[in-house]
């Protein structure tokens, strides 16, 4: 995913979600614009990553990407209501427009 927005975007990567906790404490004092993760993670879940990056940052935008349906990852209490998701399989395009959209609201 970081080759496709390198030029648009200045791009961090991480493995897990314990590695994308250590990447932004060690980018502490910058800006984190958008965090993009997937719902299911070895080490450390989306949900867990999403609470404890609002935990350092209340304003933090998160996009999920998942290959569950939103309905039943709502259901089984993996994502809340109401957040920004996007379904796999997803285009780069798609991908895209889904973060146009959240950096500009």
């Amino acid at each position: 995913m970081a080759p496709a927005f390198g030029t648009l975007h200045h791009v961090h990567d991480a493995r897990n979600g314990s590695d994308a906790l250590r990447l932004l404490d060690d980018l502490s004092g910058r800006k984190i614009d958008l965090v993009v993760t997937d719902v299911v993670m070895p080490h450390l879940g989306g949900q867990e990553l999403f609470r404890q990056l609002r935990a350092l940052d209340p304003d933090v935008r998160v996009l999920y990407t998942t290959g569950y349906t939103d309905s039943s990852a709502i259901r089984s209490g993996q994502l809340e209501p109401g957040i920004a998701l996007l379904q796999k399989p997803f285009s780069p395009d798609a991908l895209a427009r889904k973060v146009r959209e959240l950096l500009d609201n």
